[in-house]
């Protein structure tokens, strides 16, 4: 059997090397995007992000995001949780922000870090595809399906920061 378009990689796990900050675990993660058909119209119409299901089954979906290991760039980390969690290789760009937000499970306190992954590469087969789903949706369609505030106000910035470069591109044309 040919195994096209594959990850060889297992995805880490354990929390020896997870960065901390202030007592807070630092999480990195990614907004994997695609532009469709961009010709005039609507950026928000043409712009698909990839969501995928969170591990815990009825906790929704969400964007791709894990641990910062010690051992690995910002940039590197939220690479490898796109890798990892929703099998998709690209650009990260640069970063959209920096929040504080509270465990759902417990009293626990993470300091998320966001970055714009524009997707060059979806691969067939990654280190989670047996226990997520990803799925290419619209901007609205992702404000619906996510579960996690944070995410949906990095989502905002992601637009307005596309919608800002694609004003500029066509005041110079």
């Amino acid at each position: 059997m040919e195994l096209k378009n594959m990850v060889a990689m297992v995805a880490r796990t354990g929390r020896q090397l997870q960065r901390y900050n202030k007592g807070h675990r630092q999480i990195v993660g990614c907004i994997p995007y695609r532009i469709k058909c961009n010709k005039g119209k609507n950026l928000e119409d043409e712009l698909e992000v990839l969501v995928i299901s969170a591990q815990r089954k009825g906790k929704g979906m969400l964007f791709p995001k894990g641990g910062w290991e010690s051992d690995e760039s910002i940039t590197d980390a939220a690479l490898r949780e796109s890798i990892e969690e929703a099998g998709v290789f690209g650009t990260v760009e640069r970063e959209l922000g920096k929040w504080l937000f509270k465990s759902k499970t417990n009293e626990t306190y993470y300091e998320g870090y966001m970055f714009p992954l524009l997707v060059k590469e979806q691969l067939d087969f990654w280190p989670e595809k047996d226990i997520r789903q990803r799925s290419w949706v619209s901007v609205s369609r992702a404000k619906e399906v996510c579960q996690q505030p944070w995410m949906k106000e990095a989502l905002d910035l992601l637009v307005n920061r596309l919608e800002s470069s694609q004003t500029i591109k066509e005041e110079s044309v």
